[in-house]
């Protein structure tokens, strides 16, 4: 049973969580076979101050 972990920032809402979890589905059971129901997707919204890429905070990047 497959777990597939997305993290990203907040702003989607359900409808596009839903068609993300969908097309990582169908991706995964194409690619590596098995079954929709064996396939776990988690959805994990960090914020821009709780990121960091290359020693910076994402916020102060982008200034929010």
């Amino acid at each position: 049973m497959p777990i597939i972990r997305v993290e990203m920032f907040p702003g989607r809402d359900r409808q596009k969580k839903a068609e993300i979890a969908k097309e990582l589905t169908d991706c995964f059971i194409r690619v590596a076979g098995g079954k929709p129901e064996g396939v776990t997707i988690l959805f994990q919204e960090i914020s821009q101050e709780d990121w960091s890429v290359a020693g910076t905070l994402v916020a102060d990047k982008l200034g929010t």
